[in-house]
């Protein structure tokens, strides 16, 4: 009997030992292991931050792409507002559709019914990854309507997944689009048809309910702040969407989006053009505007030879980024999907986020540690 409770104890040892060994070469806890102050303060009271990570190594053999995903706290059930991410799927989406149509083409010119603004889904598309441009967004729901938005993201298995309203605008949740008025040629338009979606369903999931308090107009309502009917895209969708679209030719074809070659490119040059490129003023819109991983805590330019191909969010406290990072000069690649809660008074739409104190020097500082083990990873 001692013999054997003495091997029982060498082989819980060694299980334990190896369990801590794969924990060590995990490099997602190592980075997180950091002792620098951005990652440190919010590891430190973890369970305060609502921190849900999936980083992504990419090694190529033959004509192969390997993917091999890293997770922290990445949970679907666990509801965190995704804010302007949701403007990736709604660009991605609008291209798809334009392959279906003869009357309106990626540089016709057309404008939301009421609306002042004459537009293109190009431009819509390139405003919404240099600057994050919220009307641009809207006008690709009017385009697009909610249903056809939702059923082409789920149709490529990319689940869950529920766009339910605009963004910052006071029609946000009417389920009936505006037609668009399309400009056939320079003196003739068409009209398209208003687009009715059904009526979003109830979403229930942890932490649906935040917070102590939210305001609604002057008013503070003390009790926790319902997102039960917002949009929902969740970080391993968030991140499966990205994978598709920096590799299509790694998955199959019915799983793949009807885009083109020159509308991939097209995407892709939109995703990483940052907002000077793009025509916007450097000062105002510096090159870490819309780029939280890395560089989100700075605002010198970000090196030529560093190309993040991205879409951000921030809202309720909320700030996400789903990024492909490559580095041409060094040859490395890889992906990362964060998303991190700062709201330490528990109250909503009051303003007080903590983003620029410890948000975004998180992402920033977590990119970092990615990106220095990718330089010394062994390929």
């Amino acid at each position: 009997m001692r013999l054997q409770k003495i091997v029982v104890l060498v082989i819980i040892a060694i299980v334990l030992f190896s369990c801590k060994e794969k924990e060590n070469r995990n490099p997602l806890l190592i980075s997180l292991s950091s002792q620098v102050n951005n990652i440190k303060i919010v590891m430190d009271s973890i369970e305060n931050y609502e921190v849900q990570i999936r980083y992504t190594q990419i090694d190529r053999k033959n004509d192969s792409i390997i993917f091999t995903d890293y997770d922290f706290q990445v949970d679907e059930n666990n509801y965190f507002y995704p804010a302007s991410t949701v403007k990736f799927p709604a660009a991605v989406a609008a291209l798809e559709k334009l392959n279906e149509l003869d009357t309106l083409g990626r540089n016709t010119a057309f404008y939301v019914e009421g609306d002042s603004v004459n537009t293109t889904i190009a431009k819509a598309v390139s405003e919404i990854f240099a600057v994050s441009d919220n009307q641009a967004n809207n006008r690709l729901v009017e385009f697009l309507g909610f249903d056809d938005l939702n059923n082409r993201v789920k149709k490529k298995g990319l689940r869950p997944f529920r766009i339910s309203h605009r963004l910052s605008t006071r029609d946000a949740d009417e389920v009936t689009t505006k037609p668009l008025v399309i400009y056939v040629d320079d003196s003739t338009t068409a009209t398209s048809e208003s687009i009715i979606n059904a009526v979003p369903k109830q979403l229930d999931l942890n932490l649906i309910k935040k917070g102590i308090g939210f305001y609604a107009g002057d008013s503070l309502y003390e009790e926790p702040f319902d997102f039960s009917y917002k949009n929902y895209f969740p970080v391993n969708t968030q991140h499966e969407l990205l994978k598709k679209i920096i590799f299509p030719s790694q998955f199959s074809e019915n799983e793949r989006f009807n885009l083109n070659e020159d509308q991939y490119s097209f995407l892709l040059e939109a995703m990483h053009t940052l907002p000077k490129n793009a025509g916007y003023n450097e000062e105002e819109y510096y090159d870490s505007y819309g780029k939280f991983l890395m560089y989100g805590d700075r605002k010198d330019p970000i090196p030529n030879h560093i190309e993040i191909y991205n879409k951000v969010g921030y809202a309720y406290g909320t700030l996400t980024d789903c990024a492909y990072i490559k580095d041409t000069k060094n040859n490395l690649d890889f992906m990362v999907t964060a998303t991190i809660l700062v709201n330490r008074d528990g109250i909503f739409n009051d303003d007080k986020y903590e983003y620029d104190e410890i948000g975004i020097p998180f992402l920033a500082q977590l990119g970092r540690e990615l990106y220095n083990h990718e330089l010394k990873r062994k390929r």
